[in-house]
């Protein structure tokens, strides 16, 4: 690797360099050096990490603290060069964030300590901690040293300094030391500090003559980066014999494979949403491969043997889902087919429910009709102008309480029959040749074309009527055609030989040359028309606006028509604090009362104030095991809010974290369905 990555030169392990030293290190005994003083250059970017990363690391020091003495954890690679020849500084060219981050949490484990009363005890374990931070010539400042502009947050964090403003600032800084504060109790300062002796990095350092920037440059930009599923991949197999690599490989994971071909990635994601009721976002690099360890952060070869089967057949019901010709009856193949007019969002629900069909758990009947819902819920969305997105991870926990919440799930964001029938007067057919098809019951469009009866672009000579040509229209007559050419009753289906004569024609030469001849019956019904024109538009429009409410009927269950509002547990989690933030929701609606609630951190704040008096129980369920956010003392400098004398609300989170302590705590109090968020016009577009 090093070969590859350093073409200038080889590391002194494998010869003689005389611009590059290359050597394996143990990170933390580099770090403890008393020697080791690093500096961040002006034209470094801001720290980056948020707590998700910062969960990840602390996930991966868990595991290598937890393994025997041999295992190591490899952090990657940490670029720096000398800063002159009179000093020992190191500056930092690659590394700031995995360096800070590592700051932070060894921070937070010498506060934890020098807090506790039995700390005499163990006389030796803050100074090991205090080596990393501070040199010892000068433990008034931090072994890192920050860019300028933030370098006096840093301190103040990470050697728990009071500045004027920490009541209400807002720093990548405090809010990851925060975060490894309330996660790491101080019976587990020991057990973190295990795992973080065991982390090893490649400490690569350039003389004076090395090309910088070709080589962080090449660090950076060596190959294409693995994707989701790829990393997916490796984790299940890692840390497996070669046998037991071998069996998932050909047992598993390339059937899987041959099933979903280029799609593996996307399958991954549906599984995921299927599985844990959430939207995966696919925004950033490793969306999926994260929400996968997330929900698998073990995988003994036991358990692996019992999910990978279960993956593979999802796996195979996926495959029918892409290609609906292999579904097991022709009703099947046709419902499957109708629903990938819409694309693929809706695979996640579909897999469970063919799944569960698959296995007789639910009737061919049951399956059928939830395909059929499906669709109506979706067409209808697209007809009145509302989005599709993020529509599925909530009728997948619906489903998984009962087929009866589905159903009643799917009615209360379907629009009603009243809404449906005004988009369809007025505005524009989306999936034209699908619901053309299913309204003249063909079996297949493919050799049809969507025809206009009144053109898009009508030439001068074109008539309604053989009596007046186009060009005799008045202007809002013509306005009033051009309005409602692409509406329902303007439209019907045409071979394609037909297609072509009809081009440009007017009504009367198409009702008899052309209408007369098609195949399809609602064609042939136009030659019933004497003239065309918005009055046999209008009324066309309503005859097939009947039959359309029909065959994509709305469920009956629940009268509510719910065109706006988004469940809280599909709230979107957005990293760090995004332009915008302090204007995100319009309002929430939180068990039938309506807040005027602007952003996630008056959210949270709400949220956990009015659980603390109304299920207290449950908020203290949900911060005891998850760490926080609620303490019995203010331990750490920051933003806190007072529940009452002897409980304080930590206000210094970041806006990711904080809906997701959200979401949390009003699922463990079980009131999640009960809540709702309505964006804003800038949290839309955030």
């Amino acid at each position: 690797m090093l070969e590859r990555q350093h073409p200038e030169g080889r590391s002194k392990t494998m010869g003689t360099a005389t611009n590059i030293d290359a050597t394996a290190v143990n990170t933390i005994r580099w770090l403890s050096a008393a020697h080791t003083t690093i500096v961040v250059p002006v034209y470094q970017r801001q720290y980056r990490w948020d707590i998700g990363g910062c969960e990840q690391l602390l996930a991966d020091i868990r595991a290598v603290a937890d393994s025997d003495d041999r295992h190591t954890h490899f952090v990657g690679s940490i670029l720096s060069a000398s800063a002159d020849s009179n000093t020992q500084e190191l500056v930092l060219i690659d590394g700031q964030q995995r360096i800070t981050t590592l700051m932070l949490l060894v921070a937070a484990l010498h506060h934890t300590v020098l807090q506790q009363p039995g700390q005499a005890d163990d006389p030796t374990l803050a100074a090991e901690l205090e080596k990393v931070l501070v040199p010892a010539s000068d433990p008034n400042h931090t072994k890192l040293r920050p860019h300028r502009a933030w370098a006096q947050v840093f301190e103040s964090v990470v050697l728990g300094r009071r500045l004027p403003d920490h009541e209400l600032r807002d720093s990548r800084f405090d809010d990851n030391y925060a975060f490894f504060r309330s996660q790491v109790p101080a019976e587990e300062v020991p057990r973190i500090w295990r795992g973080l002796q065991r982390l090893e990095h490649v400490a690569i350092t350039l003389g004076a003559d090395a090309n910088a920037q070709q080589i962080f440059e090449s660090l950076n930009s060596t190959g294409e980066p693995l994707r989701d599923h790829e990393l997916i991949h490796n984790y299940v197999l890692m840390g497996l014999s070669h046998a037991e690599q071998s069996e998932i490989e050909d047992s598993f994971w390339l059937p899987i494979e041959q099933n979903t071909g280029e799609s593996i990635a996307s399958f991954w994601r549906h599984y995921l949403i299927m599985t844990t009721g959430r939207e995966v976002d696919i925004q950033g690099a490793r969306g999926v491969y994260d929400a996968f360890r997330h929900q698998f952060p073990r995988l003994h070869i036991e358990t692996l043997r019992t999910l990978a089967a279960e993956w593979r057949e999802y796996s195979d019901v996926y495959r029918v889902l892409m290609e609906p010709a292999q579904a097991a009856d022709a009703e099947l193949t046709r419902q499957l087919g109708y629903l990938n007019t819409f694309g693929r969002g809706m695979y996640p629900l579909v897999m469970h429910a063919y799944r569960d069909y698959s296995r007789g758990v639910v009737s061919r009947d049951i399956l059928i009709e939830t395909l059929e819902q499906v669709q109506s819920l979706l067409l209808r969305r697209t007809a009145v102008g509302l989005s599709n997105h993020r529509l599925v991870a909530r009728l997948c926990r619906a489903r998984a309480e009962g087929q009866g919440n589905l159903v009643g799930a799917i009615a209360r964001i379907t629009p009603s029959d009243e809404r449906v029938r005004v988009a369809l007067k007025y505005g524009a057919l989306p999936h034209a040749d699908y619901v053309l098809g299913r309204l003249a019951g063909v079996d297949s469009v493919i050799d049809l074309d969507v025809e206009h009866i009144f053109p898009l672009a009508p030439g001068d000579t074109w008539s309604g009527d053989g009596a007046r040509q186009w060009a005799d229209y008045g202007e809002d007559e013509q306005n009033s055609h051009r309005a409602l050419a692409p509406s329902l009753g303007n439209l019907t289906l045409l071979e394609h030989p037909l297609a072509e004569r009809a081009a440009d024609a007017s009504f009367p030469e198409k009702r008899a040359s052309v209408y007369a001849k098609s195949a399809v019956p609602a064609t042939r019904e136009l030659v019933e028309t004497p003239a065309w024109g918005t009055a046999a538009i209008a009324e066309r429009t309503a005859r097939l606006t009947a039959d359309f409410l029909r065959i994509w009927a709305r469920p009956t269950t629940v009268g509510i028509d719910d065109d706006g509002l988004t469940p809280i547990l599909d709230a979107q989690r957005r990293r760090g604090w995004p332009r915008g933030w302090e204007r995100e929701f319009e309002y929430v609606e939180y068990r039938g009362e309506h807040w005027e609630v602007p952003d996630v951190k008056y959210l949270f704040n709400r949220v956990f104030k009015r659980l603390w008096a109304d299920a207290r129980d449950n908020v203290t369920a949900f911060s005891s095991r998850r760490g926080g956010p609620i303490f019995e003392a203010q331990a750490w400098n920051g933003h806190w809010d007072a529940l009452d004398e002897a409980h304080f609300l930590y206000m210094g989170w970041d806006s990711k974290y904080m809906l997701t302590a959200v979401q949390g705590v009003l699922e463990e109090s079980g009131l999640a369905s009960e809540v709702f968020v309505k964006y804003s016009y800038t949290g839309e577009a955030m």
